[in-house]
């Protein structure tokens, strides 16, 4: 048996400023009519909805209009606050941090930021990576969470989503970046998986598409549905396109994950939208 996770990523919704809407539907058609077992949303699910709710509220309206039963969803920091360790950028600005508040305001909405489900040879676990490392009381409850996903893993094999890629090239990289999570959460997460290695650690956040292998496990990043940035402003570290993704979970253990592109979602750039994020 093969279990099918269609994976969206930062999907960037709003009705205020609907910039990526036609984006999403489009590639939610398609993926739609390839008929999935599960769809996971990985984060940056709302333009702002770490700042406004109603960003929150439209963008879970619209992914309920699709109809789709067995959907899950996970935050990014564009829904409920970067994580506290973030560094600022470039130029000085922060973005606002993980708060309990804001964590709230997301829970009414999408429901759990962690969550955990069982499929045949696998156990799917989705984390809110924002939490880690974070001064909440929810954080500790995440890692116990974890803790017990992985110690009751028996036979099954573990998948691990989440909104940030884990590192770049290394697990032992050093630098305090927005983009990976940082050092000392990632170390964290580690020891809360205890022995237990992932085979698969699905990501977003980046707004690439890039498979790399580290020992036995597939770090697998998913495009964005809605914008890449330009160079100027980020690094390539793989294909800058916009599409979704297809991991094949086989109950014996294989797995395999595809870049889905989508006809009639372009590739936009955050560049030429400035009443997004301000100028990039």
């Amino acid at each position: 048996m093969v279990f099918r996770i269609a994976q969206i990523s930062d999907t960037h919704l709003s009705r205020e400023k609907p910039f990526f809407v036609d984006n999403f539907r489009a590639i939610s058609k398609a993926m739609a009519v390839s008929t999935p077992d599960l769809v996971v949303n990985s984060g940056d699910i709302s333009l702002d909805g770490a700042s406004r709710e109603s960003d929150l509220m439209a963008s879970r309206a619209m992914h309920d209009e699709l109809g789709m039963a067995g959907m899950r969803f996970l935050p990014g920091n564009h829904d409920l606050g970067e994580s506290q360790d973030a560094p600022a950028y470039a130029d000085g600005r922060r973005e606002a941090s993980i708060d309990a508040y804001r964590r709230e305001s997301y829970l009414k909405h999408f429901g759990p930021d962690w969550w955990s489900v069982d499929v045949p040879g696998w156990r799917i676990l989705g984390i809110n990576a924002q939490l880690l490392g974070s001064d909440l009381g929810a954080a500790r409850e995440q890692d116990r969470a974890i803790g017990d996903a992985a110690a009751g893993l028996g036979s099954l094999k573990l998948a691990l989503f989440l909104h940030k890629p884990l590192f770049d090239q290394r697990f032992d990289e050093a630098e305090l970046t927005g983009r990976f999570v940082n050092p000392a959460p990632r170390r964290q997460l580690v020891e809360a998986l205890g022995p237990v290695v992932p085979l698969l650690i699905a990501s977003g956040h980046v707004h690439q598409y890039r498979e790399t292998w580290s020992g036995n496990t597939r770090h697998a990043w998913c495009p964005s549905t809605a914008f890449v940035l330009p160079d100027r402003r980020q690094p390539r570290y793989g294909l800058k396109e916009v599409g979704y993704l297809e991991h094949r979970l086989h109950e014996d253990g294989r797995h395999e994950s595809e870049m889905m592109r989508v006809a009639g979602a372009p590739t936009l750039d955050a560049s030429n939208f400035p009443k997004a994020y301000g100028r990039i």
